[in-house]
């Protein structure tokens, strides 16, 4: 009921009362002039008790919208706020020097030599870039074999990328994926076996092997992302062994399914398995409880951080690793399909890609992430500033 609709309301019910006499034209006593007042007033008081009734059906609490009407007081009300600090930033390092060749199905991103690195992230560590992690993407003739023997070389793109942007950038964390994907000849993430099965034993060492090197060139933090059984337990006694686990972190790709979300990924790093596919050692996509087993037991064999891909399709997983690992930090990786269906719907004008980036990143960060792997991490170092 709209106020007027109120004074009305009363009109109609004063004038069933008897009139006071009538005052001579052009005059107005003084009891006139507080009638109408008066009648003011019980317009207004009826209007807001009305209000009330109708508004505020049971507890008062239920009344929420002022605690979110101001844009500061909206950002009051998440329990973790998306900042600069949680993201990391994936590059994709080629053996060729000079490289820079823009990835197609993967908007904006690049391959890039090593002499381009450091021009790349100069602006980005000036506006706030804290981490990144890496990938070697080896493009020489004959740099891949069955055991992935380039993913260690000394002289090659991820050791030589660590040392440079250790001492171009010192105060910047870095992360080295470690797989054998990218540098075998059959694309998968380990050794097999001679019916192509995976052999679980030679590729956790092999894997631990390759990790151990990175370390060693100085990475802050080595990720293993192969799915091979024991390989957490395997890299974590060897940096004990090697005296450098006080300084490594060790991330594991705890909660890694399968499925179509890294095509963009596998045309950035030249991964895609030569033959069958990765879901006998990669999750299946309904495995809620094999992913919550994966959790815990890459945490009793010591995991610094647990990560979650791909991240914005698999929410409860997220939700299910800071429900098992409450003392550790949480990673999820917004990996390469995923942005790239953001930017496609977002060019189709389905949405705008600035919001939805916020919108899915902060959901992530909702679901438990703490630390969040995004592309988009360059506009965000802009965006999170105003």
């Amino acid at each position: 009921m709209s106020f007027s609709s109120l004074v009305q309301d009363l009109s109609i019910r004063d004038g069933n009362t008897p009139r006071r006499p009538q005052q001579p034209r052009g005059t107005a006593s003084a009891s006139t002039i507080d009638d109408r007042a008066s009648h003011i007033s019980r317009a207004m008081s009826y209007a807001s008790t009305t209000a009330t009734s109708v508004s505020i059906a049971g507890d008062i609490s239920s009344q929420l919208h002022g605690g979110y009407h101001h844009p500061l007081a909206r950002s009051w009300q998440a329990e973790r706020q998306l900042t600069k600090s949680m993201l990391i930033y994936p590059l994709f390092i080629s053996d060729i020097e000079d490289d820079e060749t823009l990835i197609p199905s993967l908007p904006g991103q690049h391959r890039r030599g090593l002499s381009k690195l450091v021009a790349f992230l100069e602006p980005l560590v000036r506006k706030g870039l804290r981490s990144v992690i890496l990938f070697g993407v080896p493009l020489r003739p004959g740099s891949k074999d069955a055991l992935g023997t380039a993913a260690d070389d000394p002289q090659g793109p991820v050791i030589q990328g660590i040392r440079l942007l250790r001492q171009r950038f010192p105060q910047l964390f870095i992360v080295v994926d470690v797989c054998l994907c990218e540098y075998t000849s059959h694309g998968h993430c380990g050794i097999l076996r001679d019916d192509g099965t995976l052999n679980n034993q030679l590729s956790v060492d092999r894997i631990s092997d390759v990790a151990i090197a990175y370390a060693r060139a100085g990475a802050h933090c080595v990720a293993p992302s192969d799915m091979n059984d024991g390989r957490i337990r395997a890299i974590k006694l060897k940096l004990i062994e090697e005296g450098i686990a006080h300084k490594t972190l060790l991330m594991s790709y705890a909660a890694k399914f399968s499925g179509c979300l890294y095509g963009p990924f596998r045309d950035a790093a030249g991964s895609s398995p030569s033959f069958g596919d990765r879901k006998c050692y990669q999750l299946p996509p309904g495995g809620r409880g094999l992913a919550r087993r994966a959790i815990v037991r890459d945490i009793g064999e010591g995991a610094d951080i647990i990560m979650v891909k791909p991240a914005s399709q698999y929410l409860d997983i997220i939700s299910d690793a800071k429900e098992l690992g409450k003392d550790l930090p949480v990673a999820a990786y917004h990996v390469s399909g995923e942005f790239a269906m953001v930017h496609a719907a977002a060019k189709a004008g389905v949405f705008d890609l600035k919001t939805m980036a916020f919108e899915v990143t902060e959901g992530i960060v909702r679901a438990g992430a703490t630390i969040v792997i995004s592309y988009f991490t360059p506009e965000f170092l802009d965006w999170l500033d105003n």
